[in-house]
């Protein structure tokens, strides 16, 4: 039986555990943390529990895909459904504008049509152009790996690469289709998602809201960590091994072939590796091969371009929330202005930020009559900008200061019974995400598809790699697809290693 060392037990990490378990191999985990999920974590404290980083659940078709081929119903494990609307946008000096977008069509175009007929006329025309592309980039490059020059250089590849006119960024194309600012924001600002400003990202990214509206946004009774708990479950019900609190040192390797790793101090062989720690981290402190390559592997992380940090402040406040949704996003006045600033390594003064009640919907994550409450502010990479308690201060005032204009939060600070932070510093030191990146790397242009690093290592024999580093990018449904990406390449390889 091939043995299979997985490092970290992130949303990869142990979707690739359960698919390979189940193809029958052996297969075991290792996580540096007290508990499983990576940055799909959870907090709790005084009787409110709060997900500590991804929230928004998309294409919730891939969640149930590892249950399945598991063997198992995903509904006795995920309690899930659809928000209507799916989040509320909020505009303006005083955030007087405020927007349910519905994953309704007719709802859609009804809010749409109230800012501008004209530019609900260029939206379905965007939807129509978008969901072509969305189609060619889904089966000839998200679902498939480029481990070899040929997966990728070949003329149906580059035939179909054409299709997707990536060129232009993502506000670029909508605004081909779309003049109002408002309403251009709304479908572009979602590359935030996976890391990377509208202003940068490549054009296909427009297809996130696109998904949006074809497959909707739901929601996870229990909180995103409900998640990391189910696929644990069928993990070791398949038979696979988990240790936590194991931090995996250094991955042994001999004559460029990964023999297994050392953790805690102990050497484990195993016939595969697997790392889900974050790319860039495996590569810079994992690997200890000759001086020359592991300069020249320094050299290559440091030339990556990474995606912004996060800022999450966590509230328990003393009453419930009636003015807002599940979901709701604050757009700074001048959006360009604060994205450039955060992609700069500046501190944007006027910062949009994301506020999450999932208390709302199930009330077992908040103490009776009160609410738990996340709010997210996107930051520099500390590539970018040094993080410090100021910085810290900084945003949190920045923020209150922000809500109290909000109806039904006037006296925001006074209702606060608890608060707590994650910082860039935290995704760093507790998580591993290099540079508190925590979208991984920067998905441009020259950092996709082929470009960015895949499942299979082209310099090691027997070392794979998942996560939002690698191909085919961030956000949870992707990571999960990448677990399949690496889990697939391995079974394939299983010749050569006989």
């Amino acid at each position: 039986m091939t043995k299979v060392t997985i490092i970290g037990a992130g949303v990869a990490g142990l979707c690739a555990g359960i698919r390979l378990q189940k193809q029958g191999y052996q297969v075991t985990i290792y996580e540096k943390n007290d508990k499983p999920g990576g940055k799909m974590n959870q907090i709790k404290k005084n009787g409110f529990t709060f997900d500590l980083g991804p929230t928004i659940v998309m294409m919730p078709d891939i969640y149930r895909e590892v249950f399945t081929m598991a063997g198992e119903d995903p509904e006795l494990y995920l309690d899930m459904q659809p928000l209507n609307p799916m989040y509320t946008v909020f505009f303006g000096e005083q955030y007087e504008e405020k927007y349910g977008v519905s994953s309704e069509l007719s709802e859609l175009m009804k809010m749409l049509e109230g800012i501008s007929e004209e530019d609900a006329q260029g939206f379905l025309q965007y939807l129509q152009n978008i969901y072509k592309r969305y189609l060619t980039a889904k089966n000839h490059f998200i679902l498939k790996s480029f481990n070899r020059f040929s997966d990728f250089y070949n003329p149906n590849t580059i035939r179909q690469g054409l299709k997707l006119k990536t060129f232009d960024t993502a506000e670029k194309s909508i605004g081909k289709y779309v003049k109002n600012e408002r309403i251009r924001n709304m479908l572009s600002f979602q590359t935030l998602y996976i890391g990377i400003s509208p202003y940068q990202g490549p054009s296909i990214y427009t297809m996130i809201p696109m998904i949006e509206l074809l497959y909707g946004i739901w929601f996870i009774k229990g909180g995103m960590y409900t998640l990391v708990e189910s696929l644990v479950a069928v993990y070791q019900k398949l038979g696979g091994e988990l240790h936590c609190e194991a931090n995996v040192e250094e991955i042994i390797v001999e004559n460029k072939v990964a023999k297994g790793i050392r953790v805690n101090g102990s050497v484990i062989a195993s016939d595969v590796v697997l790392s889900n720690a974050d790319y860039p981290y495996t590569m810079k402190h994992l690997l200890n091969t000759t001086a020359a390559e592991n300069q020249k592997r320094q050299k290559q992380v440091d030339k990556y371009e990474y995606s912004c940090s996060c800022f999450v402040i966590y509230l328990g406040l003393s009453h419930k929330v009636s003015t807002l949704n599940v979901h709701n996003f604050f757009f700074a006045e001048d959006l360009k202005t604060n994205l450039e600033a955060i992609f700069a390594g500046e501190r944007a003064e006027d910062p949009s930020f994301y506020v999450y009640l999932a208390s709302m919907l199930d009330a077992e994550l908040a103490p009776e009559g009160k609410e738990g409450m996340y709010v997210l502010v996107p930051v520099p990479s500390l590539d970018k900008q040094d993080w410090t308690e100021a910085d810290t201060k900084f945003y949190r005032d920045k923020v209150m200061t922000a809500l109290k204009k909000v109806d039904g939060f006037a006296t925001i600070e006074a209702d606060i019974e608890l608060e707590m932070y994650t910082t860039p510093l935290d995704f760093r030191d507790k998580f591993h995400a290099y540079n508190g990146a925590c979208f991984g790397l920067k998905p441009t242009l020259k950092q996709s598809n082929h470009l960015r690093p895949q499942s299979k290592d082209k310099h090691i024999k027997n070392l794979y790699h998942a996560g939002s580093s690698t191909h085919p990018g961030a956000g949870v449904p992707i990571v999960m697809t990448s677990a399949k990406l690496a889990a697939e390449a391995i079974i394939a390889d299983e010749g050569e290693r006989r």
